[in-house]
């Protein structure tokens, strides 16, 4: 028996040159093709099916029961080129891992000059929107045996592959290799940053969210115990409310930031603590300035330099003059009214241990850019600490108990630090949330969320897949301390 069978998934690209590329091949036993809309083949080599793109559950076991092969080699991108020596490089890096379910690989960008690296998949590595590149090669036998052990693919539209990765994550390990294989043309990869919030996307995202509380529930990592009141405290506190402001160089937008913080109006004793992170820009001057004259101001210089976004939030939350609750406001964004830190902090007050309200993303100019507001309604009271796992992040402005992050503070980084900690807090307490924007996110070629380079990119994929993979794991001890039910392997 021929070793590979070939799934090629496209949106709409024309195929052909690579279907008969794979089915001239000697190792391939059969080329599938699925499309959303229903075309013509005329290569009786080649088996073409409607599906959609990505597939859903009930079209990808339909081309898995077309396949025979022992290997089946999925592609995602099919403007790749493949040569015959790395499609027998996949064979032969196969049964050098047989515990593997799936492989995936490096590739190269454009004219196979530059090697385009991906990350390994742990087991915190639960989001859809995973890169795995342009193949992903999948033992059959193991796919056989996750469906046989855990039941069929869903009748989702979208969703099939994730569902099936997912699954097959059970029986045999998801497996990265660093080695190249096949040839994409650059800015053809990857998903957009905002795509699990875009409203168009909302029937996708749902489906996403229940393969994924699926495999957590099947992992023994869902959270069941229902989230509890945080009461903090009354006493003992210099003012009822904190605004926290981090920064480093931002003479340019500093001024504002501060400005749209004092501005707030609140029945309630308020200050705005600035963590200057040993500014070298005018940006302290700015600052100091400023507080010389508006005593709700604190300026906070830590002792220390090098510090990250968490440190500084650590240092301010630590501080004599914090307050009882803490809200964020970042050095490139503004409050969208005068009322965001009340309605905020009332959540707090009503025995939230979080409150996140919603954002509109703006650029230097206050003008809108898409997607325009933000809002993360994929969270739900129900299951949003738990989908939390599957997507980036929470949202903003973020606003909590002083308590609780003196208890469970920021971890010393620059990004995913304030994902750590909604983890942590959503993992046992209320997150409240609010709709409507609150608050103007910036962005602009001089912030720290521009377009990033691929290594730098990875790296912060890896560091918050490895925050999932450490909350999985506490999920999965505190699980353990509770009665189990019926039917739920823990």
């Amino acid at each position: 028996m021929k070793p590979l069978s070939a799934l090629v998934l496209s949106p709409d690209t024309p195929t052909a040159s690579l279907c008969a590329r794979l089915a001239d091949s000697p190792l391939l036993d059969s080329v599938i093709l699925m499309q959303p809309a229903a075309c013509l083949c005329r290569d009786s080599r080649i088996t073409a099916m409607e599906g959609g793109f990505p597939p859903g559950g009930r079209d990808l076991e339909s081309a898995l029961a077309l396949s025979r092969a022992p290997l089946l080699l999925v592609i995602t991108e099919p403007r790749i080129e493949l040569e015959e020596s790395e499609l027998l490089a996949l064979v032969n890096t196969a049964a050098a891992h047989p515990d593997a379910a799936m492989l995936y690989f490096d590739f190269f960008d454009s004219s196979r000059s530059r090697v385009h690296p991906l990350i390994p998949c742990q087991l915190g590595s639960i989001r859809d929107d995973f890169f795995f590149g342009p193949l992903q090669l999948y033992c059959r036998e193991k796919i056989e045996r996750a469906l046989c052990a855990q039941g069929a693919l869903s009748n989702s539209t979208c969703a099939g592959l994730y569902e099936l990765r997912l699954k097959a994550s059970c029986v045999g390990s998801i497996r990265h290799v660093a080695e190249p294989i096949g040839c994409v043309a650059a800015g053809q990869q990857g998903q957009a940053h905002f795509a699990y919030v875009d409203p168009a996307n909302r029937e996708r995202q749902h489906e996403m969210e229940l393969a994924a509380t699926e495999h957590l529930e099947r992992i023994g990592a869902l959270c069941r115990a229902p989230a509890r009141s945080f009461s903090a405290r009354n006493e003992g506190w210099p003012v009822e409310a904190s605004i926290i402001i981090p920064v480093r160089n931002r003479c340019g937008t500093i001024a504002e930031a501060v400005q749209s913080a004092l501005s707030q109006t609140a029945p309630f004793s308020f200050n705005v603590l600035v963590v200057d992170n040993h500014s070298t820009d005018g940006t302290t001057d700015i600052i100091r300035q400023r507080a010389g004259h508006e005593p709700r101001l604190v300026h906070i210089v830590p002792p220390v330099t090098g510090l990250g976004i968490g440190g500084c939030w650590n240092a301010a939350v630590q501080a004599e003059h914090c307050g009882r609750f803490v809200c964020q406001l970042d050095s490139d964004d503004l409050y969208a009214g005068e009322d965001t830190l009340v309605r905020m902090i009332e959540l707090l007050q009503q025995g939230c241990g979080m409150a996140v309200g919603s954002y509109r993303l703006v650029n230097f100019a206050l003008e809108e850019i898409p997607p325009g507001i933000v809002d993360h309604r994929e969270w739900t009271p129900e299951n949003g600490r738990n989908n939390l796992l599957r997507v980036q992040g929470i949202g903003a402005p973020r606003a909590f108990a002083t308590e609780l992050l003196r208890l469970h503070p920021f971890p010393d980084v620059s990004y995913g630090e304030d994902y750590a900690v909604a983890l942590r807090i959503s993992r046992d307490y209320r997150v409240g949330r609010i709709y409507e924007p609150l608050y103007l996110c910036r962005r602009w070629e001089g912030n720290s969320d521009a377009q990033l380079p691929v290594e730098q990119a990875n790296r912060f994929a890896l560091y918050k897949d490895t925050l999932r993979t450490r909350e999985i794991e506490e999920r999965r001890r505190q699980n353990q301390s509770l009665p189990r039910r019926p039917g739920c392997s823990e």
